[in-house]
């Protein structure tokens, strides 16, 4: 659907200034007297460079008295999709703003290509960003906003051509190069802020919650779009989001990001699976959390105590010590909601009875909230199977009870900080997990 309807004072800020930072990116290297594969190289000659493109290494940035970067260090491989994943204020766009050079660190090291960043200035670093509010000329009309780059480097007529025709056709936009930013869409304007961005043939592509404003129906469509065009060309994106679920759908890896520190990177689903630390499980969607104190071990597992006398298990915590604080989390959907009590084949199975307060219908899956004997509020999802529960039955005061395997307990010690250790690959997900926890 075309719209030409004013933006909000706030977005025209926000592309006011990403105009200005790529203005002042283009002014500074149309003045550069070098051929382009001197100011730049192409990211299709990249065999003999490391295979870690980008890294930070103890890199801390403050703004006055706030530290949006406290020593952190970070490293990217060549060719993946790495996501930036946090919640607003922890760093994630300051991040990429050092890669890209419109930022300088106040200490530590930035690395591109395994070589020191800090003297080049970003038209000297092969990185290039798509902005948040896509940053497009309002007077120029497609075919010139990606060609724009390309204009400044006083590339032939004919190579200009070529290339821009090119990229519009990958990013499915041919036969529309006339029109103007205004007479687009959403999604179209979208591409259009990507055609540009790699029209230049950067080895990194940096992209800042470009997504943001679109709808939820055309946002899903476009992170399965830049997944593949990622796949397609092979060049590094470094994504910033807040959206858990958008980060799980497009990334080769998740780095979660709180208050300028690196809690966990690793696989999207061994960050989903695993989470190593009580604020990325909370923050990858982990509801249902449990003051406990470890009991025993046994070959079925460990055995904890709630502060209401419950008994929980966890196959994942065999390393604590007896009588060990520690929060036990388990997730909406690892639960089982029934009206009868479970006949679990074995001991290790958690069981907690409730009272249903809430149940809400949200559209493929249901969500129940269950007030158990202690006062707690416990959150459980289930999907919308043949053979699910009547509604009319689980409605609000049900009795009911919840129950969950071992293995899906996940355990953090609360006695301060334990030993940082390297995150579990992926077949390590569902071991002891402990030792790499914070509380």
């Amino acid at each position: 659907m075309l719209s030409s309807a004013p933006r909000n004072h706030k977005s025209q800020i926000g592309s006011r200034e990403s105009q200005n930072s790529l203005l002042l990116f283009f002014d500074v290297a149309s003045t550069m007297i070098l051929k382009p594969h001197e100011a730049v190289e192409s990211a299709y000659e990249l065999e003999e460079l490391p295979q870690c493109i980008v890294e930070l290494r103890g890199v801390c940035k403050r703004y006055g008295e706030h530290k949006a970067l406290e020593d952190f260090s970070l490293e990217v491989g060549r060719g993946e999709f790495l996501t930036l994943l946090g919640p607003s204020g922890s760093g994630k766009t300051t991040i990429l703003r050092l890669v890209a050079g419109f930022e300088q660190p106040q200490s530590g090291q930035i690395l591109i290509n395994g070589c020191d960043a800090s003297p080049l200035p970003p038209y000297r670093r092969n990185v290039n960003t798509v902005f948040q509010h896509y940053a497009l000329f309002p007077h120029l009309n497609v075919f010139r906003n990606v060609a724009f780059g390309l204009e400044q480097k006083n590339l032939p007529r004919q190579e200009i051509a070529k290339r821009v025709r090119s990229l519009l056709e990958m990013v499915e936009l041919p036969g529309k190069e006339d029109r103007y930013p205004h007479q687009l869409s959403g999604g179209e304007r979208q591409r259009v802020a990507l055609a540009r961005a790699l029209v230049l043939e950067p080895a990194v592509l940096l992209l800042d919650e470009p997504l943001g404003a679109l709808d939820q129906k055309l946002r899903q469509q476009m992170q399965v779009e830049l997944k593949r065009l990622r796949e397609r060309l092979g060049i590094t994106f470094i994504f910033v989001t807040h959206d858990q679920q958008e980060a799980l759908v497009m990334s080769d890896r998740i780095a979660v990001i709180n208050h300028g520190r690196l809690e966990q990177v690793g696989p999207a689903e061994e960050t989903y699976g695993a989470p190593r630390t009580p604020f990325v499980a909370e923050f990858m969607g982990v509801e249902n959390f449990f003051p406990v104190h470890c009991l025993s071990h046994s070959d079925q597992g460990t055995r904890f105590e709630t502060e209401t006398g419950w008994t929980l298990w966890s196959r994942n915590s065999m390393e604590l010590e007896r009588g060990f604080a520690a929060v036990l989390g388990v997730r909406s959907e690892a639960m089982r909601l029934t009206l009868g009590r479970p006949r679990p084949s074995s001991e290790a199975v958690n069981v907690v009875p409730g009272e249903v307060v809430e149940a809400i219908f949200e559209g493929g899956s249901r969500r129940w909230t269950v007030r158990i004997a202690s006062g707690e509020r416990l959150v459980v999802r289930g999907a919308m199977a043949a053979n699910a529960l009547p509604l009319e039955r689980t409605s609000p005061g049900a009795k009911v009870y919840l129950s969950w395997e071992p293995d899906r307990s996940l355990v953090y010690p609360v006695n301060g900080e334990s030993p940082q250790s390297p995150p579990p690959t992926a077949a390590e997900n569902l071991g002891p997990q402990s030792s790499a926890a914070r509380g």
